[in-house]
C-alpha cells in the first residue's frame, strides 16, 4: 500500500523519540529529512540509505529550515528544550527555542507547501488537577515556563490550519522505555536506573499522579497520524497516554522487576524526599481511541523490564538490536505478576551495537555495568575501545568500578 505522504521532515530527529521513529519511517517507505542541531546524535543513528537526509540546523534559523522543507509533505515537530530542568538553565535561550521559533517554523512549513503538521505538545500543560479524568477540554494550568510554552504554541499552530495545511496536536504522557538515544531523566527510566545502578530508588514526592506512554507507542502514533484522513485530525488535540500511576507506584514496580531479575542485589529500598515538582493529573485518552483507534497496551511493568534488559550485563544485546530475549508488547502487570512474561523470542541481529558492558568485550570483564550519559553522539559501537577512539577519550576506562 502506498503512503499518503512521500517525504517527511522530523525536527529534533536525533533525540530520544526521533532515534526510534526515523528508522521505522524508512522501513515504511518514507523519504525522511531530519533537521536537528545534533548535540546528542547524528546520522549514524539511522541506517545508511539514500532515503534519509540528516541536516544540521537550528529551528530558530527559519531560512535554513525553509530550505530543508523543500519537497516535504509532512512535518513531525519534536524539536525543543525537552524538560523543565534543562529549560531553567537559561530561560531566555529556552524561550527563543520553545516559543519564539515556533510560529515562524509553522509559517515556513505552510509556505513550503507542507500538507500536514504534527506538533508534540505535552500532557504536563494540565499542571495539577483533582479531576478523575483530564480530557482535552480541561483548562490548562501550567506550573512552569516549559509547560506554559507548550500550551501557548497550540493555538499558534491552529491559527494557520487550512484545507491544504492540516494541523494536529498531540499531548503525550511522560514517555519511557528504551530508544537508541536514551533518556534517563524520565520517571520510569530514572527509577529503574536507580534500582539497578544505585541499589536504591529515590522518589521525589511520590503521591503525584503521572500518565505514562512507551516510546514505541509514541512512534506508532506518529506513524498513524501520517495515514489517517484529514477530516479526522484537522484542528484536533489528542491526549496520548496509558497507565496513570503515582510516582510511588512506578517505583514499586521498578523495585519488583529489578529484584526479580537481579536476585543478588537483595532488597532494594525506596527512599522518599521532598520535591517542588507537584505536577499531578489523571489523563483520559478515550478521544484518541474513539476517533483514531489508537490505544497503548505497554504497561509500566513492561517498560521497566525493557530498560532492565538494556542495562543487563549478561544480555548479548537485548533491545539494542542484536540477539537476545525480549518481551511481548502487550504484557500487563497484573496482581503483582507479569502476564505472558518471558516469551524468549530472539531478535535477529541488525547492526553493530554499543557493547553495553557485555562479557564478550575484553575491556569490560570484571566491572559493574553502569549507565553512560554524555553529550557525545549516541552512536552504537562494538566495544568501548572503539568509543574511546571515536571520541579521543583517554585510555583509562570510564567504567572502572570493580565488582564487589
Amino acid at each position: 500500500m502506498s503512503n499518503k505522504f512521500k517525504h517527511v521532515l522530523v525536527t529534533g530527529g536525533t533525540g530520544y523519540v526521533g532515534s526510534l521513529l526515523v528508522p521505522q519511517l524508512l522501513e515504511q517507505g518514507y523519504k525522511v529529512s531530519v533537521y536537528d542541531t545534533m548535540y546528542f546524535g547524528d546520522e549514524r543513528l539511522f541506517p545508511k540509505s539514500p532515503q534519509v537526509k540528516a541536516i544540521k540546523g537550528d529551528i530558530r534559523d527559519t531560512d535554513s529550515l525553509f530550505e530543508a522543507m523543500a519537497g516535504v509533505d509532512a512535518v513531525i515537530n519534536l524539536a525543543c528544550i525537552s524538560n523543565d530542568a534543562s529549560f531553567e538553565l537559561d530561560e531566555k535561550l529556552s524561550t527563543t527555542i520553545n516559543l519564539d521559533a515556533f510560529e515562524p517554523m509553522v509559517i515556513a512549513a505552510k509556505k513550503a507547501g507542507v500538507k500536514r503538521f504534527v506538533y508534540a505538545s505535552s500532557s504536563s500543560v494540565y499542571g495539577v488537577s483533582e479531576s478523575p479524568d483530564v480530557t482535552e477540554d480541561h483548562p490548562l494550568v501550567p506550573l512552569t515556563l516549559y509547560n506554559k510554552y507548550k500550551g501557548m504554541c497550540e493555538p499558534l499552530l491552529f491559527k494557520h490550519q487550512s484545507k491544504d495545511f492540516v494541523c494536529v496536536v498531540i499531548r503525550p504522557a511522560t514517555l519511557c522505555g528504551y530508544a537508541p538515544r536514551q533518556r534517563l531523566d524520565l520517571s520510569v527510566n530514572i527509577l529503574t536506573n536507580h534500582a539497578i545502578n544505585a541499589g536504591k530508588i529515590t522518589v521525589f514526592g511520590g503521591s503525584q499522579k503521572r500518565p505514562n506512554l512507551h516510546v514505541q507507542d509514541m512512534c506508532d502514533l506518529y506513524k498513524l497520524l501520517l495515514t489517517v484522513d484529514d477530516a479526522k485530525i484537522a484542528g484536533q488535540t489528542f491526549n496520548a497516554g496509558f497507565q496513570n500511576l503515582s510516582i510511588m507506584e512506578i517505583a514499586q514496580i521498578a523495585k519488583r522487576v529489578v529484584q526479580e531479575e537481579f536476585a543478588g542485589k537483595g532488597e532494594i529500598p525506596i527512599v522518599t524526599t521532598p520535591t517542588d515538582d507537584i505536577r499531578s493529573y489523571h489523563v483520559n485518552s478515550d478521544k484518541i481511541q474513539r476517533m483514531l483507534g489508537f490505544k497503548s497496551y505497554k504497561s509500566a511493568w513492561f517498560m521497566c523490564h525493557r530498560i532492565r534488559e538494556a542495562m543487563s550485563p549478561d544480555a548479548k544485546a537485548g533491545p539494542l538490536g542484536g540477539p537476545g530475549k525480549t518481551l511481548e508488547s502487550d504484557e500487563t502487570f497484573v496482581g503483582g505478576k507479569a502476564k505472558n512474561a518471558h516469551k524468549n523470542k530472539p531478535i535477529p541481529p541488525k547492526r553493530p551495537v554499543f557493547c553495553g558492558m557485555k562479557p564478550t568485550c575484553t575491556s569490560h570483564r570484571g566491572v559493574r555495568p553502569t549507565i553512560f550519559i554524555s553529550f557525545l553522539p549516541a552512536q552504537r559501537f562494538r566495544s568501548c575501545n572503539a568509543l574511546r577512539r571515536r571520541s579521543n577519550w583517554p585510555t583509562r576506562p570510564w567504567h572502572s568500578r570493580k565488582i564487589a
